[in-house]
């Protein structure tokens, strides 16, 4: 197991990597203080993985929350689903909300957690490639409003964070594509030499051999771990993280959030910014080609559906970066060199648009 620490002064917390973590009863355990737990899950993970959780708590006061998949019900009435059972369970303020799955359900669980009783301990077991490398770690939580994607949150940090690595073996390969798009994003925002890594190791990493998976995982999770320490509540450096977000959100928004895994539209999105960077003089062609080759490699998606630039726009209108009616974006000086900024010439950012998304 390898462990990193989310430096937050007396808020600090570890995250756990490593394979078959979900039966070491005793890391669980101390992960766990509460009596009380509630675990959220799904009806994919459940069925796999929560007879661990619950075998681990067998002394403990657990109750089931079992939610439907997709990124469709992240939303606030199966949020609302969440607190009704806390409420009819007369959960206090001492209990513990535990998230077993992935992006949706840690997200939502989150959600619950900061809101209930106005604030309980949760803890992120993540079981997919995304929450393992960027979700589960940070304390962003949120459910969807037809209107945007996760506009509706607080930040609530987990006490703890579980990676087992021995999850992925079930985890459907299109998950494990859409994961690889937030692993990319670490290093095109500041890490050219992971990059490189990535271009040489991604066929194995896809191919899930097991030493490479951890490294990348490891090296994800350090990234955010040490943006998320410099800058917990996204004032300064932690809008890098949303490298390639604004046009993938819009992209979810505007699909329903039912064709789109979240990770496959940041893969789109990360190619969109590199486009209108190199508009911009950032990156080179040859940049924006390495950044193309290596996201068809990892599996991804490198084509927008065809929206229509203007209801792209609608939806980006919407994200929570904009700022004095400014849409803010992360754009690219070079590999591994990301800004952010509302500085950008109008024409660029439609012709892009367009360009992308049709007319």
């Amino acid at each position: 197991m390898q462990t990193l620490t989310v430096e937050l002064e007396d808020r600090s917390y570890p995250i756990n990597i490593g394979a078959g973590l979900l039966h070491q009863q005793s890391l669980l355990q101390a992960a766990v203080p509460a009596r009380d737990i509630l675990l959220v899950s799904n009806t994919t993970v459940a069925p796999l993985y929560a007879g661990a959780v619950r075998e681990a708590f067998a002394d403990r006061h657990v109750v089931e929350v079992i939610l439907p998949d997709g990124e469709q019900h992240k939303s606030l009435g199966m949020a609302g689903r969440v607190f009704d059972v806390l409420v009819a369970n007369r959960f206090g303020r001492d209990a513990l909300v535990l998230a077993l799955g992935g992006g949706v359900v840690g997200d939502l669980a989150g959600f619950v957690a900061a809101c209930y009783q106005r604030g309980v301990d949760f803890v992120q077991v993540p079981t997919t490639l995304l929450a393992q490398v960027d979700s589960s770690v940070g304390g962003k939580t949120a459910v969807n409003h037809p209107g945007g994607k996760n506009l509706i949150g607080a930040f609530h940090q987990p006490r703890g964070v579980l990676a087992d690595t021995d999850v992925l073996a079930t985890l459907p390969e299109r998950e494990l594509q859409a994961g690889m798009a937030e692993i990319i994003k670490y290093g095109l925002i500041c890490d050219r030499g992971f990059f490189a890594w990535l271009e040489k190791h991604i066929d194995a990493v896809r191919g899930r051999e097991a030493q490479l998976l951890s490294q990348a995982i490891y090296r994800s999770c350090q990234i955010k771990a040490q943006i998320v320490g410099r800058d917990e509540r996204e004032r300064g450096d932690r809008a890098l993280l949303n490298l390639g977000h604004t046009f993938g959100h819009a992209i979810e928004a505007a699909t329903g959030y039912v064709e789109w895994l979240h990770g496959e539209a940041v893969g789109v999105g990360l190619l969109i910014a590199a486009r209108l960077s190199q508009r911009l003089g950032g990156l080179t062609e040859q940049d924006v080609e390495r950044v193309r080759q290596l996201l068809e490699r990892a599996g991804l998606r490198t084509d927008a559906p065809r929206i229509g630039a203007a209801r792209a726009a609608s939806f980006m209108s919407a994200d929570k970066k904009v700022q004095a009616g400014r849409v803010r974006l992360v754009l690219l000086r070079a590999i591994g060199e990301a800004y952010v900024t509302g500085d950008y010439p109008d024409a660029a950012l439609q012709d892009t648009l367009q360009a992308q998304f049709g007319a």
